[in-house]
């Protein structure tokens, strides 16, 4: 059996799933296992000389980047080890050149593929492709529930913490399904399970919930791509939590159109201890909606608010704000929702600087749209993402100037009311209109905004490493802008 070090560069600020799984397999399987989480953990130089492979977790755009120039570090020092890359982003992996004979890029349920890759007998090669198992996420093993293995990952204190007016909460992180029933054409999702998803066992989520609770957390945050792909398996989660654990509140990523659909789940939810809801508003325009295949409206995204905050919850909106597609004023349009629904305090600024990722494999280059053929260039390995500009040169430029805007912001914790004022200035001076200021609300207002619940990390998965996570994985920034020369190339 083999000895092998599991690393995470970035899981969203959370006590990383990605390697707590393998670890837990890898193990039963009878291999060597150590992990280090380089989001929070110094280089691992010990661990490097120890290891006879090393396999990282790529769940999202972030990781990858941060592991790939973890992957160079790596080899500067034992050229000769093989290397994995697993999860949602491996078929990006394996578009990039990166791996080699011996390597592996495998997305889905990928502990079996790592253990058979260990062994001597897994899908290794020279990986153009990555491969896809899409079993069951995670099975009960025939001596009991097979759990998540966290010994040897930093505690919860080590991780983002929900901050509340009574004080911050350690948060431990679970999933209740992998994958998603939905085909969203910008999310690396549907990429490789197609519209498919897979339920964890309800006895595995409550009895790792339990070890949860035991090591100190207060608040669930369930990981899972869409919370209500299944919403019956979810109410039973959740009712179990609330049983055990009464005083524990969590929250969960839930789509737009399903939080309209399943308004008595979702009653039901809060009165569980539900407290906020992530969800991937994206944009107030609906042709930029229609482009995404998100299935909802604009008009929709403030209905959820509404009806969210009528049982007690709250909405944290991500936004995607330039695209293709994205016209001056839906910018405007986007800065004067966020005020009308009274959600300053719920937008993590970052997300008013989103650009849209368009990775090998991404569903957004099988539509047919002229607007993307006009203005989509090559594949730039370094950013993961083919490049690609606005029509309206000056919306290039207005994202580079908020995200450099944004970031400073998160850097310096400047309070969220002073960057929106900022972000909001910064969009009128720069489209050459004078701001009439925000408009006044037009749904219920939420509560006091200092005693609104959320968690301390404000990144999300299709932001770009800021510079301090770069610099602690020794690599340089890159620069993510507009192609030099728009190309009509419509696939990948």
């Amino acid at each position: 059996m083999s000895r092998v070090l599991l690393v995470s560069t970035y899981e969203l600020g959370a006590q990383p799933l990605g390697l707590a799984w393998p670890a837990a397999e890898l193990t039963r399987a009878g291999h060597e296992v150590r992990s280090v989480d380089l989001a929070v953990e110094p280089w691992p130089a010990a661990d490097v000389d120890w290891a006879q492979a090393a396999a990282f977790s790529v769940p999202m755009h972030t990781a990858l980047r941060l592991a790939l120039a973890a992957i160079d570090r790596l080899r500067a020092t034992r050229p000769g080890v093989p290397v994995a890359l697993y999860g949602l982003y491996a078929p990006v992996a394996a578009a990039t050149g990166v791996l080699g004979e011996g390597d592996l890029a495998v997305a889905g349920e990928t502990g079996a593929a790592l253990a058979g890759w260990l062994a001597g007998n897994g899908p290794a090669g020279r990986p153009e492709a990555a491969a896809i198992d899409l079993g069951q996420a995670r099975a009960t093993g025939a001596d009991g529930v097979v759990l998540p293995r966290r010994a040897g990952l930093p505690g919860l204190e080590a991780y983002a913490r929900l901050v509340t007016a009574d004080g911050d909460v350690l948060v431990g992180t679970v999933e209740a399904s992998r994958g998603c029933n939905h085909r969203c054409r910008h999310c690396p999702v549907p990429v490789v399970y197609a519209g498919r998803s897979r339920a964890v066992p309800e006895e595995s989520v409550l009895a790792d919930v339990d070890g949860l609770v035991t090591a100190g957390a207060g608040h669930v945050r369930f990981a899972d791509p869409d919370f209500l792909n299944r919403p019956t398996h979810a109410l039973r989660v959740a009712r179990g939590l609330h049983a055990r654990h009464p005083g524990v509140t969590f929250d969960a990523t839930i789509k737009v159109s399903h939080l309209l659909r399943h308004r008595d789940v979702v009653a039901e939810l809060a009165t569980l201890g539900l407290v906020f809801v992530v969800s991937a508003f994206e944009s107030t325009s609906d042709t930029v909606l229609r482009r995404l295949d998100k299935g909802h409206t604009g008009p929709d995204a403030g209905r959820a608010v509404a009806e969210l905050r009528e049982v007690g919850v709250e909405i944290r909106p991500s936004l995607l704000p330039f695209t293709p597609w994205t016209r001056r004023q839906d910018l405007v349009d986007i800065v004067d929702f966020v005020a009308a629904f009274d959600l300053v305090a719920n937008v993590d600024p970052v997300q008013y600087s989103i650009r849209l990722l368009i990775p090998p494999g991404s569903l957004v280059l099988d539509a047919d749209d002229p607007v993307l053929a006009r203005r989509l260039g090559g594949f730039d390995a370094a950013l993961l993402s083919y490049r690609w500009s606005a029509e309206d040169p000056l919306l290039d430029e207005l994202q580079a100037e908020l995200a450099a805007r944004t970031e400073r912001a998160a850097e310096t914790a400047e309070p969220v009311a002073t960057t929106y004022a900022a972000v909001r200035a910064l969009v009128f001076t720069r489209l050459g209109r004078r701001d009439p200021g925000p408009p006044e609300p037009v749904a219920t207002r939420g509560p006091d905004p200092a005693r609104r619940p959320h968690l301390s990390e404000p990144w999300f998965c299709c932001a770009e490493p800021t510079r301090h996570q770069l610099a602690g994985v020794g690599a340089a920034p890159v620069t993510f802008g507009p192609c030099p020369s728009p190309t009509t190339r419509t696939s990948g």
